[in-house]
């Protein structure tokens, strides 16, 4: 059953308060067909939400929002070594996590605290510390919108990029992920060189660390440099890191000693998006109701009742900026509706 002017703020972590014409919501891939057979899907503006957590609204959405909320974490088949879970579409991705340090599953401590949901994971390709969820994730079950049949995705499939997927390319808007498989390690071959990490370990005393530990030290470090959305309206990083080629880092390095990157193969450098915006003199700006984070400069935040389009407008003053002044493209990483 679809409702009627539905209100959206609890439902995006910028908290902007804007409507859908018609929402819905669906527990089970029998619920997602049957608001699929509704006329109003194919003759209407559709928009899926997880977390609500890599999303922008400007305005009300003149379209259909449904809700994902499968739920579910089972076990598939489990070895010795490791163990292949599938995780419902609709579960709090760090939710997920949690259970799996808990277990002592490990692949993907390094993925803690990012908002959102299971679902998004994929479409994404969420990645933090020097971890993909490419790099465990073996499926992707999803259903059509149109014939509303249900296909997995192989790992291989989902054409797996950087902050991208085959879901935000050819296919995208065609398919609602239900569910997502998962291939974790018994015994953990820990990443603790990305980042401050190691160091974070150290100041906890920690010399061998565990998974629990691994994620305990980047939910700290998280926790230091971004606003939880609860209480500060943002969706996280709002730009990607840019890759540039080796020759443009040499030649910015010669006015930038400072610049910061990280190798990609022999021809490409990813540069932190967060260093460009704060060398360029972001970082902190606040105008009123909305603004740039005192403590990383990737997030853009809402103080309070600001408009979307504001939001928009500082984004863009952002990426003219960066470009003016290192020749860089920024690209926005959240989505703008």
């Amino acid at each position: 059953m679809l409702a009627s002017s539905y209100p959206l703020i609890d439902l995006n972590t910028f908290h902007m308060d804007v409507k859908a014409q018609w929402f819905a919501s669906f527990k089970s891939k029998a619920e997602l067909r049957a608001l699929l057979a509704d006329s109003r899907i194919s003759e209407e503006p559709l928009l899926i939400l997880g977390g609500g957590s890599n999303i922008l609204f400007t305005e009300d959405f003149e379209g259909i929002v449904l809700k994902n909320n499968i739920k579910g974490i089972q076990v598939f088949e489990e070895t010795n070594e490791s163990i292949l879970v599938d995780v419902g579409a609709g579960e709090n991705w760090h939710q997920f996590v949690v259970k799996a340090v808990d277990n002592g599953w490990a692949g993907i401590e390094n993925l803690s605290l990012i908002p959102g949901s299971v679902g998004a994971s994929p479409i994404q390709n969420i990645g933090a510390y020097g971890v993909e969820v490419k790099d465990v994730i073996t499926s992707v079950e999803a259903v059509n919108i149109l014939t509303k049949e249900s296909r997995q995705f192989s790992q291989a499939e989902c054409q797996f990029g950087y902050r991208d997927s085959i879901f935000k390319q050819e296919e995208k808007g065609k398919w609602i992920i239900t569910k997502v498989r998962f291939a974790l390690m018994k015994n953990a071959v820990l990443n603790t060189t990305y980042g401050a990490i190691k160091d974070t370990l150290n100041k906890m005393g920690i010399s061998i660390p565990t998974v629990k530990d691994v994620s305990r030290a980047v939910i700290a470090i998280r926790q230091s440099k971004l606003p939880d959305p609860a209480q500060l309206g943002n969706a996280g990083s709002f730009f990607k890191n840019p890759e540039i080629s080796i020759n443009q880092f040499n030649s910015l390095k010669e006015n930038y000693p400072a610049i910061v990157s990280y190798p990609i193969d022999a021809t490409k450098v990813k540069v932190p998006a967060g260093w460009l915006i704060e060398t360029a003199g972001w970082k902190g700006k606040n105008f009123g109701t909305y603004g740039v984070y005192k403590d990383q400069s990737l997030v853009l935040v809402n103080y309070g009742n600001a408009d979307g389009n504001d939001i928009k407008k500082l984004a863009q003053s952002i990426t003219h900026s960066i470009w003016e002044m290192f020749g860089i493209q920024l690209e926005i990483e959240v989505n703008i509706i």
